[in-house]
């Protein structure tokens, strides 16, 4: 799924975090973007933002995981194809 990164950290008691966050729905990025709104907020964003990237699901990397709300958004969203016949 495609994703924005935030840098969470952890002011040298813990690693820093690395949360993913769906781009909020119709956001077009031009690689010169300083803000990133996300879909779990309609108000907050990522700042100077990296750019979007593939991200599994399943998340298998240390001190990575995912938005809860993000990933609950992305579930909650019908299928834009049909089954097959």
């Amino acid at each position: 799924m495609l994703a924005v990164s935030e840098r969470v950290p952890g002011y040298g008691r813990t690693p820093d975090q690395t949360v993913w966050h769906k781009p909020a729905a119709g956001h077009r990025c031009t690689g010169k973007c300083d803000f990133h709104p996300i879909a779990c907020s309609d108000e907050e964003g990522i700042v100077f933002p990296g750019p979007k990237q593939n991200v599994p699901i399943r998340l298998d990397r240390e001190n990575e995981r995912w938005c809860t709300d993000c990933l609950n958004r992305h579930r909650q969203q019908p299928t834009t194809q049909e089954p097959p016949r």
